[in-house]
């Protein structure tokens, strides 16, 4: 079957899995050497369907965290549209793409994210943080809260109900907590000095801005963003090491 994923997380899945993608996004960055002859037909959030008309695809994948409803409805060919919130999502789209493309390897890591959605909870360790990379400033105390940001011009962070708040409460973090329906909030950082702070490598690229993150007088820490925001392979290779072969 001919896919053209519009959805990073997914195209590098489908690849290792050994799925035809004929098509992917300027995002879809992984795996390196196998979408190196992959055409780009547009974004995330933007396509051209010229382009994807032209690979003559049998599906093109979508995911409604990641694609606006408008590349649906406009789609010209026929498309699979998963919804990945949660780990609990994850689990349940993985087994629904590996019957839809009769994978057995996609099953299998729908299997593998059972065993990390029922694995044991880890208790949060700000000295060990995982996906670490830099610290912002070395925690003097054990904080109640983490405060997991992703955008910088506003600050954005997000919430228990994204994916990524699914991945750290997982890992044991407990998140601050946000107005329902508030998924990614914009917010004041002086307004939560009293959490600790972890800085997304993506989309904003924070690890390149580590020296004015230092004069906001914050502790926190720059991480991995792609460990806990990329569904999929990626995020169970990541969960199963910290959760499950270091238990």
């Amino acid at each position: 079957m001919r896919v053209v994923s519009m959805v990073p997380s997914w195209t590098e899945t489908l690849l290792r899995a050994g799925v035809q993608v004929v098509g992917r996004t300027r995002f879809c960055i992984h795996p390196p050497k196998m979408i190196t002859n992959i055409p780009i037909v547009g974004g995330t959030k933007d396509v051209s369907w010229d382009l994807v008309v032209d690979l003559k695809p049998d599906l093109v994948l979508l995911d409604q965290e990641e694609n606006p409803l408008e590349m649906a409805e406009e789609c010209p060919v026929p498309y699979l549209a998963t919804h990945v919130s949660s780990l609990q999502a994850l689990q349940k789209e993985l087994a629904r793409l590996g019957e839809h493309f009769e994978n057995p390897q996609l099953m299998e890591w729908s299997v593998q994210c059972l065993d990390i959605l029922e694995a044991p909870t880890p208790q949060w360790n700000f000295q060990k943080i995982p996906g670490f990379l830099e610290w912002v400033k070395m925690p003097t105390q054990d904080y109640e809260y983490v405060t997991y940001m992703i955008w910088k011009k506003p600050w954005m962070s997000v919430s228990r109900e994204t994916y990524i708040g699914s991945v750290l409460e997982k890992l044991g973090a407990r998140l601050v907590e946000f107005p329902e329906g508030e998924k990614y909030p914009v917010i004041e950082v002086e307004d939560f000095k009293n959490s600790f702070f972890l800085f997304s490598s993506e989309p904003f690229p924070f690890h390149k801005k580590i020296g004015e993150l230092k004069e906001l007088d914050l502790e926190g820490a720059v991480v991995n963003g792609e460990s806990y925001s990329w569904f999929g392979i990626r995020s169970i290779e990541f969960l199963r090491e910290v959760l499950i072969r270091k238990s």
